[in-house]
Parts: C-alpha cells; sequence; structure tokens
C-alpha cells in the first residue's frame, strides 16, 4: 500500500508546479516524446530530480532518525543529534559569512556551484570525525548524546559570531541556505548524492540484527555475541552519512527525522527493524513528497521554503504523539 502511495505522490508532485502541464503529457514528458519542448525540459529538468531529490531526502532522513532513536533509546532523539548538521551549518556559514573576514579567496571559491556542497560535507566530516574519537572513548552511548548536542551548541556559537559581523547581503544568502532546497540539485549532483545515500542504506541493513538486540538492552545484546562498540560505530557512521549528505545537498530539513519514524510505528504496531526500516524509507519518501507539493503552492509563481513546511506538518505531529501516548515507546 505504501509503494502505490508513494507512486502517486510521486506523480502529482511532477504534475504541480508554476507552468501547467496536462496529465496526459507527463509520459511523454518523462519518455522524451512530447511534442512541447518547454514541457519536456521543466519535467526532465527540473521536476524530476526534484522528485527524486525529494524520495532520496525524506527516506534518508527516516532512516536516520529510526536508527538514532534506537541506538540512544529516546523517542525525541532526530538524524541530526550527533552535531551533524550543526557541523555542515558552520562549513556553509564559514563559506558565505567568512569571505568578508578572510578576504577575496572565499568569495572566488563560493563562485562554484559545488562550493555550498564541498563546504556542508567538510563541515559535517569533520564533526563525524570527531564524534567517532569522542565514542572510541567514550563507552556511555547517552553522553555521547549530550557531547553531541554540546558540538551543536559550540557550532551554534561560531556561526552567531560570524553573522554579527557579517553584511546583510551574506546573511540573507545563508539563511536561504537554512531553509532548505530540493530543487537545485543537477543530475550530476543528484548521482553522487545517491551513491552516498546508497552506502549508508547499506550499512543501515547490515545493522539490523543489531538495532534489534538493543532493543532489549546492551546486556541482551552482548549475551548474543554482539560485538557492541563495533555495531555501535556502524549505525553512528551509517545515520552520519544519510544525514550530513542530505544537509549538504537539500540543506538543514527539520523533523521529518524525528517524526516519521513514530507515524510508522503507530502504523505497523511493530519493533521490528526488519519490518520498521523499509517501511521508514517508504513513508519518509511520502512524507517529503507531499511537504514538496505543498509547497510548491500549485498554480502560483511562489515556493514555499521546504524547511518550514516540514516544521509546520511535523511538529504538531510529535507534539500529538507526546499528548496521546505520554512516553513514545520504541
Amino acid at each position: 500500500m505504501l509503494i502505490i502511495v508513494l507512486v502517486l505522490c510521486f506523480v502529482l508532485n511532477l504534475s504541480l508546479g508554476s507552468v501547467s502541464i496536462p496529465f496526459s503529457e507527463l509520459a511523454s514528458s518523462l519518455l522524451g516524446n512530447s511534442e512541447n519542448e518547454n514541457w519536456m525540459y521543466i519535467i526532465q529538468n527540473y521536476r524530476l530530480p526534484k522528485a527524486i531529490t525529494a524520495i532520496l531526502v525524506g527516506s534518508g532522513l527516516g532512516i536516520s532518525g529510526l536508527l538514532m532513536q534506537t541506538l540512544f533509546k529516546n523517542p525525541l532523539a532526530g538524524p541530526y543529534v550527533l552535531g551533524i548538521t550543526s557541523g555542515a551549518s558552520l562549513g556553509v556559514a564559514i563559506l558565505i559569512l567568512g569571505s568578508s573576514l578572510f578576504g577575496g579567496f572565499l568569495a572566488t571559491i563560493l563562485a562554484s556551484n559545488w562550493s555550498l556542497v564541498i563546504a556542508s560535507s567538510l563541515g559535517s566530516f569533520l564533526v563525524l570525525l570527531t564524534v567517532l574519537l569522542v565514542a572510541n572513548k567514550v563507552k556511555d552511548t547517552m553522553t555521547l548524546l549530550i557531547i553531541g548536542l554540546m558540538f551543536g551548541s559550540l557550532t551554534s556559537a561560531i556561526v552567531s559570531v560570524l553573522s554579527y559581523f557579517s553584511p546583510a547581503d551574506q546573511l540573507q544568502q545563508y539563511i536561504f541556505w537554512g531553509f532548505g532546497s530540493l530543487g537545485d540539485l543537477s543530475w550530476e549532483k543528484i548521482r553522487i548524492f545517491a551513491i552516498i545515500y546508497a552506502i549508508g542504506l547499506t550499512l543501515s541493513i547490515t545493522a539490523l540484527k543489531a538495532l534489534n538486540s538493543l532493543l532489549l538492552g546492551d546486556q541482551y545484546a552482548k549475551s548474543l555475541g554482539l560485538n557492541l562498540e563495533k555495531n555501535r560505530f556502524v549505525i553512528i557512521i551509517a545515520a552520519s552519512l544519510l544525514a550530513g549528505s542530505i544537509t549538504a545537498f537539500a540543506g538543514p530539513i527539520a523533523f521529518i527525522g524525528l517524526a516519521v519514524p513514530h507515524l510508522t510505528r503507530q502504523l505497523f504496531k511493530t519493533s521490528s527493524h526488519s519490518i520498521l526500516l523499509p517501511a521508514v524509507m517508504l513513508f519518509g519518501a511520502i512524507l517529503m513528497l507531499i511537504c514538496d507539493s505543498i509547497a510548491q503552492v500549485p498554480t502560483s509563481n511562489y515556493s514555499l521554503p521546504i524547511n518550514a513546511i516540514t516544521s509546520l506538518i511535523g511538529a504538531p505531529v510529535v507534539i500529538w504523539l507526546l499528548v496521546r501516548k505520554r512516553q513514545m515507546s520504541f
């Protein structure tokens, strides 16, 4: 059923936009047989890449959120609790806001189409490397969670200092990046994004047994012969690759990774990750396509920030779950 809903949302997403394209022309435009070259160009070079990006972003955030909630045994843990997004934001902030402080070198780099992706990726990677080094020393998972939150606070402080000394046009550019965007990726960027996504997904699949064992506690997992330290590293790397690549290519997208795992548990009534993982992938992709369709403001030239739409939908869902169950279970 979720696959059918995903296909319907995908088609709906392709059909919406500022330019009205007849539904009957969608298939022709996708296959390159449309008589209207403008419609074909819009579908193949704008709407189709954006819809594919929405699927990758939604499913990736859902998986990452599921991994973090299981690892930390915390229903409010999301894909960004380790400070990965904060590191990406710091990388972009140094590139955009730091150009006024560090001269024209950064301004020259900023002119490249890949500049924001590279800066965001480097920021995410440096924070990930630091978290892995800390995880090697710290055995307590909750301590690692607190350290991740502190990384987020530290990077936010540095961004605030850079913002204070930056001119208005650079601040505006950084704020627009923070809104998130699904429509700025070329096919080349999508291919690279998909490769990183595939690596994160593969690592997540290999950790299914460990995730199910962790639900019953660390001691039970050890009694099954599970190498906790090794599997914790795999889970952290998988979640970080997914969250970091999504932030690098689409910007910080809020609440999808937090809300989707809980909605999926409500629907399937199971704690088995063999069921939850594919379900979260589909549910996250569907929700992201719906959010993007709403952001399009059909028949209008306006496009709302995708981050605002995900927050408007995700925040009430989390509040509703907290009020309804008081204590969200795994």
